[in-house]
């Protein structure tokens, strides 16, 4: 049975939790600049993720560890001045959070004050109990981040499916119910078994948006250039290309420096 969606002129954390309980799914891409943010928005996508996956896609990085809070700043401020309808969430990168709860407050308070982001996301579940409590107790809304999660890639040494063994799942478990207890709006679950995801989704009263984690949670999200298919070395099961843009830009990129070379380009309609 298919649910009506409720038209949101702004969405906000409460409006996800909304969404949840009248079963509506929850859309969520990410963003790093202007231009896409504005097509992400206008497209009617409910949230857009400023993630630290930006050290990867933007600037090359193997992992997303060397990104910095004053880029995400940037990347952050950029969206943000795009966006009209979706709520925007924005990654605290490696080290900006996970020693210190106070120094975790200042990186939430930087990102919201400079780049006018709506809502911070961060990976952990009891490891960074302390400084979630502290974040939400100024008053800033959190996104938990369960599962595979990408900061912690030297530790568990592969991308690979995580929370298949009974005790690592039973503590997935744990913590989602910790992140929804101190008042964390909604969880992303990353890379994990399709049973336990819709488990926890069931579980907890607040949304669960999956990546890798099955059609039984609440919403999902997709790196916005796997997505479009602007990168043909990246392909793991979970990803659905809704574009080959690799392809469209090669094609156009290479017309358009043949009509340079050539002399077509600019034509005769096309000067002053």
């Amino acid at each position: 049975m298919s649910v009506a969606k409720k038209e949101y002129k702004r969405v906000t954390v409460k409006s996800l939790v909304d969404m949840k309980r009248q079963g509506e799914k929850i859309s969520m891409l990410t963003a790093y600049d202007f231009t896409t943010a504005k097509i992400v928005d206008g497209a009617g996508t409910d949230v857009i993720l400023v993630g630290d996956s930006a050290s990867n896609v933007m600037a090359g990085h193997e992992t997303t560890l060397p990104i910095t809070l004053d880029q995400m700043i940037y990347h952050a401020s950029s969206v943000v001045r795009a966006i009209k309808r979706s709520l925007v969430v924005v990654d605290l990168p490696f080290g900006s959070y996970q020693s210190d709860a106070k120094e975790a407050l200042r990186s939430a308070i930087r990102i919201m004050k400079e780049s006018g982001g709506h809502a911070v996301k961060l990976e952990g579940g009891s490891e960074v109990k302390d400084s979630i409590k502290r974040i939400l107790k100024a008053g800033i809304p959190v996104m938990g981040h369960l599962g595979l999660t990408p900061q912690s890639i030297y530790k568990f040494g592969t991308y690979t499916v995580r929370a298949k063994e009974e005790a690592e799942a039973e503590k997935l478990k744990k913590d989602a119910l910790m992140l929804e207890k101190l008042g964390c709006f909604a969880l992303v679950l990353e890379k994990v078994p399709a049973h336990l995801a819709k488990e926890v989704a069931k579980s907890i009263s607040i949304p669960v948006i999956g990546i890798g984690a099955g059609n039984g949670v609440d919403g999902q999200v997709l790196v916005i250039t796997d997505m479009l298919g602007m990168d043909k070395s990246f392909s793991p099961r979970f990803l659905r290309r809704y574009a080959d843009l690799h392809d469209i830009m090669s094609n156009a990129i290479e017309t358009y420096n043949s009509d340079v070379k050539t002399g077509d380009f600019p034509n005769q309609d096309e000067q002053y």
